[in-house]
């Protein structure tokens, strides 16, 4: 990695302040963090002896931050298509992970999705699944960000026996990296339908012992509703509400079904929604009210879900989708305007998160996590709006180049650091394991 670097971009983007695209403007990188954001004609007297990067046509925006995923679960993308969710789970993806699910699987599939999302621009994931330090040591493999889930749910996996030795193997992989600084850690409790009222319990407390996010699918589908109003005689978020859970820390994964009271419980109560549009599409769970939870306050961020569930790993996708979707259900042409699609799939999961104050936005102090998209393709010209086009237009595909902590890790649309012949034949093995 390069102490010093000054990048000089047609665009950059810094998503703070609001609604801003600055012109022929540089961002100078030391030491990993962004030094400062200014004119180029200023830039280049000031960090005169820096290392340059020119990318003359190109916009430079805070790298993606996929607030929901199962990484691992690349290696079951297309597994079982067009089913609705629990027929799916039961009936393939359960099946298939009491089989194969291993370290070796959640690292190989989490090294697989990183090498998939930092070419498309993701900079940090937000990931929920079994065996949590593989999925880490995949992710510092490939020099991603990562928030890694410390996954509990009550029945027995290969990870873990129970509740307490999820929690308990989580909270120890916690101690044990905290201090890295690519990684932090939230609590995931799988869902309500997965999880006890003990469990939430704990996982309540521990929250606000460790100041950590609860990241939780939540209101995905109408049988999911259905389901707690016989068990406990009250819906699910009525349910998390009552054990303590709703606060700033709460990350609520999906919530396609809120009535309107519940809208501004999530917002009196700070809460963050991880919106993944594509996946609700496919499973067919239904169509969030984001723009009625952006009028209320509450902080939207995005995610793909896993590659099973989705099957692409693509922020870009999710920022087109979740901003046609948002005008669609709201029937209103200016909801979620494209700059407020930016700003959920890059400060609006760092916040999420708990990272705000470090990565989402291009802003001195912050971890220099950034992205490089090309505007030199026929299919993006004229670019009359850059903003626009991000969302609009264009796709990860046109990423050329993706930094992480300021480390270049992917240049001119070539991973840095994975080997990707070398990736494709593990690819190869497991899908083999997985079809015999």
């Amino acid at each position: 990695m390069t102490d010093k670097v000054l990048i000089n971009a047609r665009w950059v983007v810094p998503v703070e302040p609001a609604g801003v695209a600055l012109e022929r403007h540089a961002v100078a990188v030391r030491d990993g963090r962004i030094e400062a954001v200014l004119p180029m004609s200023e830039a280049e007297r000031q960090f005169a002896g820096y290392a340059r990067v020119d990318l003359p046509g190109h916009a430079l925006i805070p790298g993606l931050v996929n607030a929901h995923t199962h990484a691992a679960m690349a290696l079951m993308r297309g597994i079982a298509d067009d089913l609705p969710l629990m027929r799916w789970l039961q009936e393939h993806v359960w099946p298939v992970e009491a089989k194969h699910v291993s370290a070796e699987f959640v690292r190989d599939g989490t090294l697989l999705a990183c090498a998939e999302m930092l070419r498309g621009g993701v900079t940090c994931m937000n990931d929920m699944y079994f065996f949590p330090a593989a999925a880490l040591e995949a992710a510092l493999a490939a020099g991603m960000r990562a928030a890694l889930g410390l996954i509990v749910v009550e029945f027995p996996s290969a990870y873990a026996a129970d509740p307490d030795q999820y929690l308990a193997k989580g909270l120890a992989l916690r101690d044990q990296w905290r201090e890295h600084p690519l990684l932090s850690f939230c609590l995931a409790p799988h869902a309500p339908y997965t999880v006890s009222d003990a469990t939430f319990r704990k996982v309540a407390q521990l929250a606000a012992e460790l100041d950590l996010p609860v990241h939780v699918h939540v209101h995905e589908t109408l049988e999911e509703i259905e389901r707690s109003l016989a068990e406990h005689g009250m819906r699910p978020l009525q349910r998390l509400a009552g054990l303590g859970l709703l606060g700033p820390n709460l990350i609520a994964v999906h919530s396609v079904h809120l009535e309107a009271g519940e809208i501004d419980l999530l917002a009196r109560h700070g809460c963050s929604v991880a919106h993944c549009p594509s996946s609700n599409l496919k499973l067919a769970s239904g169509l969030a009210p984001v723009a009625a939870l952006l009028a209320a306050g509450v902080n939207v961020a995005l995610g793909t879900d896993g590659a099973a569930s989705n099957n692409r790993l693509d922020l870009f996708q999710e920022m087109r989708i979740a901003a046609l979707l948002a005008k669609a259900v709201a029937r209103d042409a200016a909801a979620m305007p494209a700059h407020a699609a930016l700003r959920a799939a890059t400060l609006g999961g760092a916040i999420a998160l708990g990272l705000g104050e470090r990565i989402g936005s291009i802003v001195p102090g912050k971890a220099a996590d950034l992205a490089a998209v090309a505007f030199d393709s026929l299919e993006l010209q004229p670019a009359y709006d850059v903003v626009s086009h991000l969302v609009y237009a264009c796709g990860r595909e046109h990423v050329t180049d993706v930094w992480v902590g300021g480390e270049r890790v992917v240049r001119d649309r070539t991973l840095t650091r994975i080997e990707l012949s070398d990736l494709q034949g593990c690819v190869g093995l497991w899908q083999t394991k997985i079809l015999n």
